[in-house]
């Protein structure tokens, strides 16, 4: 069943599936503007929940009661303060978005845009992706998964704490339903091969071909921070799967 959401988050979110991106982060009021807060207070019970409450992650998700109809879901791990999420998710009416990540602020920001344009095909979850995939997403039941620009994670040493990895894609192309797509884009060359190399040896998944109709739209919105990146010369990676039947 969906969790409920509440304007309260826990003091801390542990790792999940041996995953530790995350340590702790804390529910400070003064980190939204009054304004922000007013409208988190009025709002997030309705479009927003947690990954995880005290010690208990959260139950699976029941997106047909939360969004109010049945349709295609698409889950966007990293949503940021929700650039893309919102231009795509116009765009495509149809499919019902639940945008998750972990800063407040970032969601706060998401909340007021949602509420401004009266968008009502997005949902929010504050916490873990790797732990919203494993205990909020039955398998099957994705229509698409979206990762765009995490962190890369540069130095040798931390490289294990990259969200895409071998656990993850699998975990991942668990939750997707057949014809369901993987799109993750990338501005770091070297998370970009490693992306490539875990996805295409990912045997539920094979790479979507050029031209080929997906359920979903892969044409992203350029964001600021994309803007900031193609400025320093860094190049974009768009890698698209999709999962076999």
């Amino acid at each position: 069943m969906h969790a409920q959401g509440g304007s309260a988050a826990p003091e801390t979110l542990g790792p999940a599936h041996g995953y530790p991106r995350i340590t702790s982060f804390r529910n400070r009021r003064s980190s939204l503007t009054e304004t922000q807060q007013e409208l988190w207070d009025q709002r997030w019970p309705e479009v927003g929940t947690q990954a995880r409450y005290g010690d208990e992650p959260a139950g699976l998700l029941d997106t047909a009661a939360w969004f109010g109809r049945q349709a295609p879901v698409v889950l966007e791990i990293g949503c940021g303060t929700g650039t893309s999420t919102l231009a795509m998710a116009k765009d495509e009416p149809q499919l019902d978005v639940v945008a998750v990540e972990v800063y407040r602020r970032g969601l706060a920001q998401l909340l007021s845009a949602i509420d401004r344009e009266n968008v009502t095909n997005i949902r929010l979850v504050r916490g873990d992706g790797v732990e919203v995939l494993e205990n909020m997403v039955e398998p099957g039941t994705l229509t698409g998964v979206r990762v765009f620009f995490p962190d890369p994670w540069p130095k040798s040493r931390h490289h294990k704490r990259r969200l895409l990895k071998t656990e993850t894609v699998a975990l991942i192309a668990d939750r997707l339903r057949p014809g369901g797509v993987l799109h993750a884009a990338t501005d770091h060359a070297g998370y970009a091969e490693q992306i490539a190399e875990v996805g295409d040896a990912e045997p539920l998944l094979r790479r979507a071909e050029p031209g080929e109709l997906l359920p979903i739209s892969v044409q992203r919105p350029t964001t600021k921070y994309e803007g900031k990146a193609h400025d320093a010369g860094s190049a974009v990676s768009e890698l698209i799967w999709v999962k076999r039947p």
